[in-house]
């Protein structure tokens, strides 16, 4: 498909060293704006699939590289956050898109992922020229031309900025669903399959915002 074959830079301003960056590499020649697209909570039992997308300005990419950006699950949660409104504050534009629970149990993870997806791309004010999707999978029906790019957070720019306000955006969401939601302690396994998660969906069942078709989730209450 023609439109997941094309490729796109944001040139720098200045000179730069030469970095692995594929802003700086690789993606280059082609002018237009960029939007990186990452999704997080992906293999968690409980809450929403999120997704990001994010389109940098030139003069950002900079700024971010200094701040040594970096796939978002690398970072402290306080880095993260401090990054995540760094990279808002700098950015042309970047939006918020997800699938629901029960998205998820409907169509499975994979199509409730890229949902998620498109909905952060059409959500954007300001149009890119190009999205770069983390992974290997394009987004169905989508206009914008898109290139996939696996292991994209180690590797763009923009798609690293889109992984952390999109796991920042969610753990937010996760930690106030923790207050709902006690007896999983969610505040710290933010819907991920801790064992205290596991017990507790063994001892009280899952929650109404729990995947009841990941396995971990369709399981009896143990007696009392």
């Amino acid at each position: 498909m023609a439109e997941t074959q094309q490729t796109a830079a944001i040139c720098s301003p200045a000179p730069l060293e030469k970095s692995s960056w594929l802003e700086f590499s690789t993606l280059s020649g082609i002018p237009g704006l960029v939007a990186g697209v990452d999704e997080v909570g992906r293999g968690a039992l409980f809450g929403p699939v999120v997704a990001a997308a994010a389109i940098l300005p030139d003069d950002a990419l900079p700024k971010l590289m200094a701040a040594k950006i970096k796939d978002s699950k690398k970072l402290s949660s306080q880095r993260r956050t401090q990054l995540a409104e760094e990279i808002c504050r700098l950015a042309v534009d970047w939006k918020i898109g997800f699938a629901s629970t029960a998205e998820i149990d409907e169509i499975n993870i994979l199509q409730a992922t890229l949902l998620a997806m498109k909905r952060a791309v059409l959500k954007l004010k300001v149009q890119p020229a190009l999205c770069l999707v983390d992974g290997n999978q394009s987004i169905k029906d989508l206009l914008v031309p898109q290139q996939t790019i696996v292991k994209g957070d180690e590797r763009s720019l923009a798609i690293a900025a889109a992984s952390i306000v999109a796991k920042v955006w969610r753990d937010d969401l996760i930690m106030r669903l923790a207050l709902k939601y006690p007896v999983y302690n969610l505040e710290c396994n933010k819907g991920y399959g801790s064992q205290q998660h596991l017990l507790a969906l063994q001892q009280y069942g899952p929650s109404p915002l729990h995947r009841k078709s990941f396995r971990p989730c369709k399981i009896k209450i143990l007696d009392s």
